[in-house]
């Protein structure tokens, strides 16, 4: 069910997630940070995967 994204993409995303956090992250080693960055694009990508697959609630009226 999990599709990971190209390793460049992953990377890309990675960086980005760094460069948002940067103050947040200050005072964590390199290695820390790239760790948690690392984290949060698997959550982020596990959390798309399940909302892709979710049927979608729109279309059901609700009573």
């Amino acid at each position: 069910m999990r599709k990971q994204k190209a390793p460049n993409n992953r990377k890309k995303m990675q960086q980005k997630i760094r460069n948002a956090l940067k103050t947040e992250m200050k005072h964590l080693s390199k290695g820390l940070q790239r760790i948690l960055a690392d984290d949060l694009v698997t959550a982020f990508e596990n959390r798309i995967a399940i909302i892709q697959t979710a049927p979608s609630k729109t279309s059901q009226k609700r009573g």
